[in-house]
């Protein structure tokens, strides 16, 4: 939650949870006050003349006199709680971060079954994401057929990427593997190149495809594509695999309609294989939604952050109320 001029006091978790040990400590002092109160309940009956007692003691409304000590409770609660080092969830920008997009321009993204034809669609997509993608993260692009071509080597300047993602060309067979380890190249190459830590920056392969792997014609062969997958998860890079397409596609091939289902299945294995995560397109809105979910996973972090400032602020306050109903009610501070 968030309190006017207190700021942020949500939690999830605690730097020092020992601290919360206290409030046994509050605890006893509740106790000691009822005690005390009693006590002083059992001396004020001592006297005889009760109407004597009621002329001299001053009148005070017995609803309002503890709201005091209530107020000094809870205001020792508070300071526990701030103590104890509350965090919260702060999502901060990602830096010195790689993502290698790696796009299938196969035959198959010729298919008009998503408008104007996937790669178009795909086209606007990717654009779209390198606009939205954290500015310090490094984007690199590779497209892939019958073999993988890096064309933008990661770099921070997405307006080479954007250009380069226009001018994708289609091209025969899908040899999704090479894709896959053409990128950790790359991420490699780039790693050794950032530096600037005692490990790699962190790494990302967003895998767009619609088609199932022609070349080689087993996925488990050395340069296929769990092959390449499971290299990735051994190098701590996930592969996100974006399947994108419908099962009616088609692509005219010498006069004939050519069906062009989309792989749903190989693609999300990929995924499972890497560490990463799958999702589905049919349509350029969805695939648009998806690259919006990643840009959001891949372009921030979240990292504990203190949030003890909100609740002594709050704290503070609520014993300064404390004071002041005590004085305003007992004509003394609580005690």
């Amino acid at each position: 939650m968030t309190l006017p001029l207190l700021g942020p006091m949500s939690l999830s978790g605690f730097e020092h949870a020992w601290y919360l040990l206290f409030l046994l400590v509050v605890l006893a002092v509740i106790g000691l006050y009822v005690v005390v109160q009693m006590a002083r309940q059992k001396r004020m009956l001592r006297f005889a003349n009760m109407e004597l007692l009621e002329s001299i003691a001053p009148k005070r409304s017995a609803r309002w006199k503890h709201v005091p000590a209530i107020l000094l409770v809870a205001s020792m609660v508070l300071f526990t709680v701030a103590m104890a080092g509350p965090t919260n969830d702060v999502r901060i920008p990602r830096n010195r971060a790689v993502v290698m997009l790696v796009i299938d321009v196969s035959q198959s993204m010729r298919a008009t079954d998503v408008a104007p034809s996937r790669l178009i669609a795909a086209q606007e997509a990717a654009k779209q994401f390198a606009d939205q993608l954290t500015p310090g993260i490094n984007l690199g692009l590779i497209a892939y057929a019958g073999t993988a071509t890096v064309l933008v080597a990661p770099t921070t300047n997405r307006a080479g990427t954007k250009a380069a993602i226009d001018k994708l060309q289609l091209a025969d067979r899908t040899a999704t593997g090479e894709g896959i380890f053409t990128a950790l190249q790359a991420i490699a190459t780039v790693g050794a190149v950032i530096g600037g830590g005692d490990e790699a920056p962190p790494a990302r392969i967003v895998l767009m495809s619609d088609g199932k792997e022609t070349v080689p014609s087993n996925p488990d062969n050395p340069k296929g594509a769990y092959t390449a997958a499971r290299t990735a998860k051994d190098q701590g890079v996930p592969v996100s695999t974006v399947s994108f397409g419908t099962p009616y596609g088609t692509v005219d091939i010498n006069d004939q309609k050519q069906p062009v289902p989309v792989d749903d299945a190989m693609l999300k294995k990929i995924a499972e294989l890497s560490g990463g995560s799958a999702y589905t397109a049919s349509s350029l809105e969805q695939l648009k939604g998806v690259f919006t979910t990643l840009q959001e996973q891949i372009g921030f972090e979240t990292m504990k952050g203190d949030a003890s400032v909100g609740w002594l602020r709050l704290g503070s306050f609520v014993l300064a109320m404390a004071a002041l109903a005590a004085l305003l009610l007992n004509r003394r501070l609580p005690g």
